[in-house]
């Protein structure tokens, strides 16, 4: 298939995460592609991103929009619906947030890449309810349960369902019905070199938010008293900081060339979230580490045990430390080498492959 007009539908686009960087390749491969997208922030994006023509819906236009834009998700459906996708023959959504469902033209393909299921409907609903104001949390039975049910009829809308790693595609099996094809979102694995000087520092690096489990890293290196970095910021950051004992840093940032320095020279990564897919692990494979991680999630595709890193059963600091005290006793089996030819198999060109073979 040789699309002459090719529209990608990304959820949102109000800072540089995962799914902006699957964006940004998408955008290699089709370069003229016009973006569609409920709330943008321009400052907020990669040049890429900005160099395209993007196009928003009604909800953009709404007071707060750039902020409480997830507060707007009931009128989702009605303004994805309203998006005049006529003269495209080729729609890409990109879904995490609601995307895939747009009306296309009858004789248009749409492909759509799930990073996931929409969270706060699916999985982590009661964890969203909980933690909702009280208004929201009255409405929320009524108004959810009509968003789930056009959730899962859109996915009949689609033509093609690519899932991000096999965690993903069990997840879209139970909340929509369907079957998908499991394509790996790239990671730029050539940005990262081994070192030859391997600090005894352990590392973490993500966002310090609730899910992440940042305090599982600094409880249990509180007890085993080795050396851990940390690298992030986030609303439980000031509070790690205070529990964090002298052997453990933690810093809201580094640049590039710091973060690619702090892998390369890494003990191990501590990966203790349980994620779609994960790029972090990835990365620190690039740069020749290994990776200690929760074994649950996207992780059960990128790690290969025993070869670039190992995992721990559950998440608390107990299995943790027994997961740290096991990885030293395989460090000295550890070949840097292996860990870089297991991140090769989520190189761009994998990604850009696997995009291409699901057109028609």
């Amino acid at each position: 298939m040789k699309p002459k007009r090719v529209a990608i539908i990304h959820y949102w686009l109000v800072g540089m995460r995962g799914g902006e960087r699957v964006l940004e390749r998408l955008l290699t491969l089709f370069p003229e592609a016009d973006i569609f997208t409920h709330v943008y922030v321009p400052e907020r994006m990669s040049q890429a991103i900005r160099n395209q023509r993007v196009r928003t819906t009604f909800i953009n236009r709404l007071p707060g929009a750039a902020k409480h834009y997830k507060k707007y998700l009931p009128l989702m459906p009605m303004a994805l619906e309203e998006l005049d996708l006529r003269g495209y023959d080729l729609v890409i959504s990109s879904e995490s947030g609601p995307a895939k469902g747009v009306i296309v033209a009858p004789d248009a393909f749409h492909l759509c890449y799930c990073h996931s299921p929409m969270r706060y409907l699916w999985d982590h609903y009661s964890e969203y309810r909980a933690s909702a104001g009280t208004l929201t949390k009255a409405i929320m039975p009524w108004s959810f349960h009509k968003l789930r049910q056009w959730d899962t009829v859109t996915a009949t809308r689609v033509d093609t369902i690519l899932a991000n790693s096999n965690f993903i595609k069990g997840r879209i099996r139970k909340a929509w019905g369907v079957d998908s094809t499991v394509v790996f979102p790239p990671v730029d694995v050539d940005m990262f070199q081994p070192s030859e000087e391997i600090e005894p520092r352990y590392l973490w690096v993500g966002q310090m938010t609730a899910y992440k489990r940042a305090d599982l890293a600094v409880e249990a290196f509180n007890e085993l008293g080795l050396p851990l970095l940390m690298v992030g910021d986030g609303e439980l950051s000031a509070s790690l900081k205070k529990r964090a004992k002298s052997n453990i840093t933690i810093v809201d940032r580094l640049n590039f060339d710091e973060l690619r320095r702090a892998y390369a020279r890494a003990r191990a990564l501590i990966f203790t979230a349980e994620e779609d897919f994960g790029i972090v692990p990835v990365e620190a494979m690039a740069a020749g580490r290994p990776v200690l991680a929760f074994g649950r999630g996207g992780v059960m595709d990128s790690i290969a045990p025993g070869v670039s890193g190992l995992f721990f059963d559950e998440q608390t600091p107990e299995s943790l430390i027994a997961g740290v005290e096991a990885l030293e006793r395989w460090l000295p089996q550890f070949e840097p080498g292996a860990a870089m030819r297991q991140a090769r198999k989520f190189a761009p060109e994998i990604f850009d492959a696997g995009i291409l073979a699901a057109l028609p």
